[in-house]
């Protein structure tokens, strides 16, 4: 099974959100096949096959989530990230700010699932291929 150093090692490489599907082509070949992340912190819990799982550590100093998303705000903020106009911690700061808890990537799919606090499903997207 695949550790966390080997993940974030992957995850090393990739200095913007543009890079992102190389990180995932990079994780799924060592047996990710999804993973939650959790904007608070950014911790995040990966799963393999066989109902394997392990769990990073916090990024960063706790971060507060607003209680109401801004989908239009978000989808503005996702776009410049995915474009590399932004770092990893700033899209996480602006997730935050416009009321996104968490996301989920479901390799097997190749989707990306974004979530307010109350569990609504705010966006899905499709994960580009490489």
């Amino acid at each position: 099974m695949f550790t966390v150093e080997q993940i974030e090692l992957a995850h090393s490489k990739i200095k913007s959100g543009a890079e992102f599907p190389n990180y995932i082509q990079d994780i799924k070949e060592i047996g990710v096949v999804a993973f939650e992340t959790w904007v608070t912190d950014s911790h995040t819990k990966y799963f393999g096959n066989n109902e394997f799982q392990t769990k990073s550590k916090p990024k960063y100093a706790e971060m507060v989530i607003a209680e109401k998303s801004d989908t239009d705000k978000f989808n503005h903020y996702l776009k410049i990230h995915q474009k590399g106009e932004t770092d990893y911690f700033t899209f996480c700061t602006h997730c935050a700010e416009t009321g996104i808890e968490k996301w989920i990537v479901n390799l097997n799919k190749m989707t990306c699932t974004y979530y307010d606090k109350a569990e609504n499903e705010i966006l899905i997207e499709n994960v580009p291929s490489v």
